[in-house]
This record gives structure tokens, C-alpha cells and sequence, in this order.
């Protein structure tokens, strides 16, 4: 005896449009998830590196150091590191992608304010410098609260 499937089941898979997660992301940030792919690639060569005598010159939202194991070149370090996994959960579409991304541009704003803001009280010669990292941080922290909804929908496969 042949079994069907019931009719309910049989409509469901008309009824949902199956989308990759991929596709919610738009041009840049798939631009930009390789980037940093690379660039958390390159931290952690760089923190590799702090154990040679070779060092590699750190910069990152204002940061700056020639030393991996400064407090600077560490911070430089793990917000790299943080972004190159949060680029790689947004390009393999893992569930956490968004929350990962959410932290990413808080972290990164927060990080270019201070340094725009607090830094230059603490550095030779008061100079501001106006960190051009937030012209693309607020819009992907824009479309990240834009496309949580879609992203962590049942109906989106993987």
C-alpha cells in the first residue's frame, strides 16, 4: 500500500518561497564579508607574528600600534578577529549572523567615536580626526536590523 502525503503537507512547500540568506545581504556587504574575511585572516597572523621579532603595523578605527601585544595592537587584533567571524557567519549564513554583525557595528562605532572623541586629549597636539568608518558602519547596522526579521524566519533555508 502506497503511502500519500496529506494534503496540508502537500500545498506548505507551494506556499513557501525558500530564499537564501545570502540574498537578504546586498552587494557591499558581501564585498565587505570577504574583506574582512581576509582581515581577520591577517589578525591572526598578526598575532602570531607578535611572537617573532617581526611587527606588523596595526591600525584599525584609530588605533595604531608596531606591537601585537600592546593594549592597542590587542584591541586592533581581537575587533579583527571578531570581524573576520562575523564576515564568515554572514557569508555561510549561520543563525547568530545577525546578532554577530549587531555587535560588530556597535563595537565599531563606539570605537571610531572614541577615538574621534577621547584620544585626542590623550595624544601630543589636540588634532580630531573625523573617522570615515562611520560613513558605512551606521547603514550596516541599518540593514542588519532591516533584514533580521527575513533572516531568522523558519522559512529561509540554508
Amino acid at each position: 500500500m502506497e503511502q500519500t502525503k496529506p494534503i496540508e503537507s502537500a500545498f506548505n512547500e507551494f506556499e513557501q518561497t525558500e530564499i537564501r540568506r545570502r540574498k537578504l545581504l546586498p552587494w557591499w556587504i558581501k564585498f565587505f564579508c570577504w574583506v574582512f574575511m581576509l582581515f581577520g585572516f591577517l589578525a591572526f597572523v598578526c598575532l602570531i607574528l607578535g611572537f617573532t621579532n617581526l611587527k606588523p603595523s596595526l591600525a584599525l578605527y584609530g588605533f595604531e600600534s608596531n606591537e601585537p601585544f600592546s593594549i592597542n595592537g590587542l584591541l586592533v587584533i581581537i575587533i579583527g578577529l571578531f570581524k573576520g567571524v562575523t564576515a564568515f557567519a554572514l557569508w555561510f549564513e549561520k543563525d547568530f549572523a545577525i546578532q554577530f554583525g549587531k555587535i560588530d557595528a556597535i563595537v565599531g562605532i563606539i570605537a571610531c567615536v572614541f577615538a574621534m572623541l577621547v584620544l585626542p586629549f590623550f595624544q601630543e597636539g589636540f588634532n580630531v580626526t573625523i573617522r570615515l568608518e562611520l560613513i558605512l558602519l551606521i547603514p550596516f547596522l541599518i540593514k542588519l536590523n532591516k533584514i533580521q526579521k527575513p533572516w531568522e524566519a523558519k522559512r529561509v533555508i540554508n
